[in-house]
């Protein structure tokens, strides 16, 4: 086995695909201690910068000398705080749900939900680029897995039509995060009702940001007047908490009957121990600020827009994203590792992101932006990316 593992290591250095840790140290923000070494950072998800926000570290320290440092004990044993409840009902009423319930993160989450509700006479139709933990979920779930083309609702309804399953579970990505582009939600909700379907809605990266009052993916095409309504029964909705609410974990929203059958059923949420009841108080705070980051949404669009507007490429594409998430593709694995270099030498960290991350000749730097970075941010960072967009002719 170690020869064999051995083997395999090699194999990722000789290919371009070996990935190592920074060691970060400080705080987020719009620059990072990595190293040792001061970068301007496009790296984080931290889209709103709430994971510095005072008034929710006020409530997470307030939260530990209520409740303590953990929980001791699942939440169907003595682990479910009156904090838990809280942050559950906060969000469902805040999104329109019936009812909602908390995860430790949103891999668990993705993993705890579809493997409860599908089986192995069940079928799962999932866009090609889900993220991995969706398709992790649909293998554990044993199902039968049909994966549609991105975004192609032909091929997709072509897939359902041909289904004899008598349960049919859509999974999406809300806003994809190698790409930053956006499900066709009007369309699969579409076709839900014409083929007795359900939707799960991985809301990972549009919650926050998307919407009004950053509610999400469902709310942003609310607001178009694309769908009638922020919520549908045919909807499980999961967000997850570390991103744009600057925590931790996970919560999935949907009806009272499906939420009491994930308490009941769904093995990653009943045999875990709870989350720390201070984080989940901390997370009603974080969603007071959320709803209230109107100012940061509104600086992260024009952040958005002049990046796109400034970024003038010949030689590499820039992904067709109108999200924080801006994806620089380069194609070739030794293409995103040489910009990654040439740009960290100048104190600039962008990721480069490769297979199995995004298919083979798709290597890019994905850039993520966020409300704490300024104009003068930008600008250093096109001036960067252009200046060195040369060096890439030779490979």
């Amino acid at each position: 086995m170690l020869d064999q593992i051995h083997r395999e290591l090699q194999s990722l250095k000789e290919n371009n695909l070996f990935r190592t840790r920074k060691l970060l140290s400080g705080k987020l923000g719009s620059k990072l201690l990595l190293n040792n070494q001061r970068y301007l950072s496009f790296c984080s998800n931290d889209y709103l910068g709430l994971s510095q926000n005072k008034s929710i570290q006020d409530a997470l320290i307030e939260g530990i000398h209520l409740s303590g440092n953990g929980m001791g004990a699942s939440h169907l044993i003595s682990g479910h705080h009156e904090f838990h409840e809280a942050f559950e009902n906060a969000f469902s009423k805040e999104l329109n749900f019936e009812r909602a319930l908390l995860f430790s993160s949103g891999y668990m989450a993705n993993m705890g939900v579809v493997s409860a509700l599908v089986g192995k006479h069940d079928t799962i139709f999932s866009d090609k680029l889900n993220h991995a933990s969706l398709n992790d979920a649909s293998i554990l779930s044993r199902a039968n897995h049909k994966r549609y083309r991105h975004n192609d609702m032909n091929h997709l309804e072509e897939l359902l039509r041909e289904s004899r399953s008598k349960f049919k579970l859509i999974i999406t990505d809300a806003l994809f995060s190698m790409d930053g582009d956006l499900a066709n939600i009007p369309d699969l909700l579409q076709l839900c009702e014409g083929y007795d379907a359900y939707l799960y809605i991985d809301d990972a990266h549009g919650f926050g940001v998307l919407g009004e009052k950053g509610k999400g993916i469902l709310q942003y095409f609310l607001d178009q007047k694309k769908i009638k309504t922020p919520h549908s029964l045919r909807i499980i909705y999961m967000a997850t908490l570390g991103k744009a609410a600057g925590i931790h974990g996970a919560v999935v929203a949907s009806s009272n009957n499906i939420i009491e059958y994930l308490i009941q059923k769904s093995k990653q949420y009943i045999y875990t121990t709870a989350m720390p009841a201070f984080l989940a108080y901390g997370l009603t705070e974080s969603l007071n600020q959320i709803v209230k980051a109107d100012q940061a949404r509104i600086s992260l669009k024009e952040i958005i827009d002049s990046f796109r507007s400034k970024m003038m490429l010949k030689k590499i594409t820039l992904g067709n994203s109108s999200t924080p998430i801006q994806p620089v593709i380069v194609g070739s694995e030794i293409n995103a590792l040489k910009l990654n270099q040439l740009l960290m030498d100048v104190r600039i960290y962008v990721p480069a992101i490769r297979p199995p991350s995004v298919p083979q000749g798709a290597s890019r730097l994905r850039i993520s932006f966020s409300a704490l970075h300024t104009h003068q941010d930008v600008m250093t960072l096109i001036k960067n990316i252009l200046d060195f967009e040369s060096h890439l002719d030779a490979y």
